[in-house]
C-alpha cells in the first residue's frame, strides 16, 4: 500500500530526494502532533490507491535538516515532487480536495 502508517526512522538527505523519479509526497511531522493526526484520514485516503505515488512520512522538528531545507515551519506539511522538483505544497490540509489538487499537480 502507498500510504505509509510510521515516520522514517532516518530521513533522506536533500540531494537523495532531488534524485527521486516519478512521483512522491514528502509527509512532515510527529506521530503526537494533534494536526497531524487529524488529518491523517485525508491524506491515507487521498493516498491509499495511489500505486504511483511514493509517500514518505518524515519526522520534523528542530535541527532535522530535510524539513529545514523545505522551510516547513507547520505540521503536517506534505510536499509534492514530480522527478525530485516540489510542485505543489499543502500545509495542515482541512479537505479531500486540498490533497486531490495539488495530486493532480504531479500528472500536469
Amino acid at each position: 500500500m502507498p500510504y505509509a502508517d510510521t515516520h522514517l526512522a532516518h530521513a533522506p538527505t536533500r540531494a537523495a530526494v532531488e534524485q527521486f523519479r516519478g512521483s512522491a509526497v514528502l509527509e512532515f511531522g510527529t506521530a503526537w502532533c494533534g494536526h497531524c493526526q487529524g488529518a491523517q484520514p485525508l491524506i491515507r485516503a487521498a493516498l491509499q490507491e495511489r500505486a504511483d505515488v511514493q509517500h514518505l512520512k518524515v519526522e520534523d522538528g528542530p535541527g532535522r535538516p530535510l524539513g529545514r531545507s523545505y522551510r516547513v515551519k507547520l505540521w503536517p506539511t506534505l510536499i509534492f515532487l514530480r522527478d525530485g522538483q516540489e510542485v505543489a505544497r499543502v500545509v495542515r490540509p482541512q479537505t479531500a480536495g486540498e490533497i486531490d489538487e495539488a495530486l493532480a499537480q504531479l500528472t500536469r
